[in-house]
């Protein structure tokens, strides 16, 4: 008899919880883990998380716990859900539990301030796993919309393709429809670099600039994604897949993704500190602007959006001021 497949997850956000959600319709035992009690307390004793996914009922294969190593007890998947620049810290107290069998995969967009390095690469060196134990989840995936069961695809990236498989099969269903894919670069750069336009075509929206602008930042945007993943070794095809232009669409177009709403408050003229206040969780492309920037200027690459939005998010920049200097940029054939 096979037993059943065992995740892992460390984080009890929206998306952390969701996905356990989709792992668990997928035939997983799931374990979550998070840093609150009461809110493990709800999940084993309600069956919901109250403060991130109200009124969701959980499937009843899940359970919390606020213990990591009872967590990774005996886990295939250890799925790390956690704000991107927490991952290093969180991860060197979790690293002793883990099992010689248990695979690695980020659902964290982000690319860590200092180093610049890429979540995957950040798993690695914390632990000292092997490329074939790391794997990256990532496509247009709102949170709500998964833990509605509303039909969404993703991608599921490693360097062994045998473990992206495995991966494939244990969060299929009949909502959740994810691709393999070898390519981890290139899924993690879409999937951090989205954020960044996202929060771009978010001021924009503040701005009240229409949406041929909102058009033109999201292609612009993803040019620049693509110029850094060619650089970076990524395939270029890739962002014209679900890591790529997939989760940028979502990300642009919906009033549910954080960075888009915390760029919408940022343009109609609010504060740092009070579109901080008014986005109660994390935006990742407040903090991945600067580090993508970091990743650009290693690597050459000219990315005139993600140094806009950077300005205007950590220098004070004026978004009208910003936009000016963007659009009076000097004209270039498209193909740039």
């Amino acid at each position: 008899m096979t037993h059943p497949v065992k995740a892992a997850v460390f984080g009890t956000g929206s998306w952390g919880t969701a996905f356990g959600m989709v792992l668990a319709d997928a035939g997983c035992e799931v374990t979550l883990w998070g840093r609150r009690a009461e809110i493990a307390d709800a999940v084993n004793t309600t069956r919901t998380n109250p403060d991130y996914l109200p009124g969701i009922q959980l499937p009843e294969s899940v359970r919390a716990t606020t213990d990591a190593a009872e967590a990774l007890r005996g886990a295939d998947f250890a799925v790390l859900v956690v704000p991107s620049q927490t991952l290093r810290a969180n991860l060197a107290a979790w690293t002793p539990y883990l099992e010689p069998q248990t695979v690695l995969v980020s659902l964290m967009k982000g690319v860590e301030l200092g180093t610049a390095e890429r979540m995957s690469e950040v798993v690695q060196e914390v632990t000292g796993v092997g490329p074939e134990r790391v794997a990256v989840v990532t496509g247009p995936n709102l949170a709500k919309e998964i833990a509605e069961r509303r039909p969404a695809a993703a991608v599921v990236a490693s360097t062994d393709e045998a473990v992206a498989r495995r991966l494939q099969a244990a969060c299929h269903t009949s909502y959740f429809r994810p691709y393999t894919s070898t390519d981890v670069v290139g899924c993690e750069l879409g999937g951090a670099v989205k954020n960044v336009i996202g929060l771009a075509v978010g001021i924009a929206n503040g701005m009240g600039l229409g949406d041929n602008a909102k058009g033109s930042l999201i292609t612009r945007g993803l040019a620049e994604t693509i110029r850094l993943g060619v650089a970076m070794g990524a395939d270029p095809l890739t962002f014209s897949g679900l890591a790529g232009l997939g989760d940028l669409v979502a990300t642009c177009s919906s009033p549910l993704s954080r960075n888009n709403t915390f760029g919408t408050n940022l343009g109609r003229g609010m504060t740092l500190q009070e579109a901080i206040a008014a986005t109660k969780q994390t935006a990742e492309g407040v903090k991945s602007c600067e580090s993508v920037l970091d990743l650009a200027r290693r690597h050459h690459v000219d990315m005139p959006i993600t140094e806009t939005v950077a300005g205007i998010v950590h220098e004070g920049k004026s978004p009208l001021v910003a936009v000016k200097e963007l659009m009076s940029r000097t004209a270039k054939a498209e193909r740039h």
